[in-house]
């Protein structure tokens, strides 16, 4: 299904190669004040570096349709729409009889049939992240009234691992200020090179990336089956390329002791908070006060130009494929502002179930 949410419903429509991509955000409360400008600025943090990234001139320009009317949500849908240029899906017909490797073709034909829509990934592209991006801003905005913020940075690319603690303040600015999302400058200037040494190779990395949500209040989860930690994860696991989620400590809690896991409680300031953060600021699916803290693991980028093994289809046999045309040598960079829109809307979206945030905004 291509609806996610229960009170804020994202639904995507489009794909990679048609006219263009889109999103309706239904649940938006009316007279919150939208400025379509900061849409565009987060979607516009979602192109790449032109030295790291595709040459692909992806200058995607928001429109607002519908929810939206001078400067204030309606409290209708929010339809955008996002037009695609300088497309090319020459290359693409190919991939019908030899899928290439670490795509969706092979899954994707054999699900869909003959019909299906394999021109830079269809519904399964990457593309189809920028209107999650353009609703995050929206939903970032629904958070602001109650003072939660988000940032995220690339956290590991490659080998390279920036392993310093990160405060959101910082990881907001520093992240904006270098092609690859790093919180550490100088870290940021090995990770463009280890990007480049990839694309010289004709391959390409993958990487990290961590995410904190600041100032969400104590209770915000359902559970038993909608904990926040599984909304999350389900919403991130659709961005294209993630293939592991771990909140606070993670997969090292399996090492730690309980006496060490255990986040011991402490006042300050006249509130409860937990001396260390292992886990991730959830416990029994519900938020506690503490930053959300989460990371997500993004694979290398699938196409890459070396001549890799596949399956002639029709004729049932061996054979290679070689991918050409324009790809990212690495998406880590570009989906750092993805992991913070998915974030977003999860977090608006419970913070409406559990009535942190009114329904309607006057």
């Amino acid at each position: 299904m291509n609806t996610i949410g229960t009170l804020l419903r994202l639904t995507l429509f489009g794909s990679s190669h048609g006219p263009g991509v889109g999103c309706v955000l239904d649940g938006v409360p009316a007279g919150l004040e939208i400025d379509e400008d900061d849409i565009q600025r987060e979607v516009d943090l979602r192109r790449p570096a032109m030295s790291i990234g595709t040459p692909r001139a992806e200058a995607d320009q928001v429109k607002v349709l519908a929810g939206v009317r001078d400067g204030f949500t309606t409290g209708a849908p929010v339809v955008v729409f996002i037009e695609n240029r300088d497309t090319d899906s020459s290359k693409y017909e190919r991939f019908r009889t030899v899928p290439r490797p670490g795509h969706a073709d092979l899954t994707a034909l054999n699900r869909y049939g003959e019909t299906v829509d394999l021109r830079g990934g269809g519904q399964f592209s990457g593309r189809m992240t920028a209107p999650v991006v353009a609703a995050g801003a929206i939903a970032k905005v629904m958070l602001s009234t109650i003072g939660v913020q988000i940032a995220a940075y690339t956290q590991r690319l490659g080998r390279l691992v920036d392993e310093e603690e990160r405060y959101l303040k910082e990881v907001r600015r520093a992240s904006r200020e270098n092609p690859v999302r790093a919180a550490d400058p100088g870290l940021a200037l090995e990770m463009v090179n280890e990007i480049m040494a990839a694309k010289e190779e004709g391959d390409s990395v993958g990487g990290a990336i961590r995410c904190l949500a600041v100032g969400l209040p104590m209770g915000v989860g359902e559970p038993f089956f909608d904990s926040l930690e599984g909304e999350l994860a389900k919403m991130l696991f659709s961005i294209p390329g993630v293939k592991g989620v771990e909140f606070g400590s993670g997969f090292r809690s399996a090492e730690m002791r309980g006496s060490e896991h255990n986040d011991q409680f402490i006042v300050e300031d006249g509130e409860v908070r937990t001396i260390t953060n292992h886990a991730g600021g959830i416990l029994g699916g519900l938020s506690n006060g503490m930053p959300i803290d989460l990371r997500v693991a993004i694979k290398p980028t699938a196409s890459i130009s070396r001549e890799q093994k596949s399956v002639d289809l029709e004729r049932m046999e061996d054979t290679t494929i070689k991918v050409e045309g324009r790809h990212d040598p690495c998406i880590v960079p570009r989906a750092v502002i993805v992991v913070e829109a998915a974030t977003a809307l999860v977090l608006a979206d419970m913070c409406l179930r559990g009535d942190f945030i009114a329904r309607e905004h006057r």
